[in-house]
């Protein structure tokens, strides 16, 4: 992977590294508190979590194979660790707390298998895109069945837009994978109709009160 370097004065480059490494500190937390509160997970995809946690794994490991400026994903193991987080919580309410062990295990699997071999690592980033998207339609089709966003948190789904569109901007100035890009424009796209969907499902339960 080829990388330019970034002026140290291009205030744009660093604004937006900097907004999303802070917002990414953060952006899982009100789903967390949501669901803690709630104790509940209704609205949210088991599913789309799991593949949502798939693709932070592959990218950042793609990313660090090849060598690409830390700064540009630097924000991904703290999102992996939220994930986790949630993922935890997810099982203990759906009273599937031992399930998580066996995660754990198929995760850190698939991890030592992608970075096996170049080949290995770079056909998974091919798919990470599909894998990413596809977390995003699993999120959307439960939001779809409930008709119920209470227990999603649309600031969490507010910042996940804005991140990915920084980090269009952030890949373009440095390394300009077009995979890279490409995940990035298709996940911008469907993080805003995922919200879309939050904010609408909001709007009719205030209209039945």
């Amino acid at each position: 992977m080829l990388t330019s370097p970034v002026d140290d004065s291009n205030i744009l480059f660093h604004l937006l590294n900097y907004s999303t490494f802070c917002l990414c500190l953060v952006s899982k937390v009100p789903s967390i508190v949501l669901v803690a509160r709630a104790k509940s997970s209704k609205g949210f995809s088991l599913k789309g979590l799991l593949l949502e946690l798939t693709g932070y794994v592959v990218f950042v490991t793609y990313q660090i194979h090849h060598a690409a400026p830390s700064s540009t994903f630097l924000e991904y193991p703290i999102l992996i660790a939220q994930d986790t987080v949630l993922l935890q919580l997810i099982l203990y309410y759906n009273g599937k707390a031992k399930h998580s062990l066996i995660y754990i295990a198929l995760f850190v699997g698939g991890w030592k298998l992608v970075t096996l071999q170049d080949w290995i690592i770079d056909l998974a980033m091919s798919l990470c895109t599909l894998i990413s998207a596809s977390s995003k339609f699993a999120s959307a089709q439960c939001l779809y069945q409930s008709k119920d966003s209470s227990g999603v948190s649309a600031l969490a789904w507010s910042i996940s837009c804005y991140t990915c569109l920084a980090r269009m901007f952030t890949t373009i100035m440095t390394t300009a994978d077009i995979q890279v890009l490409t995940r990035f424009a298709v996940l911008s796209s469907l993080n805003g109709f995922v919200l879309a969907m939050i904010f609408h499902y909001r709007r009719d339960v205030k209209k039945v009160e």
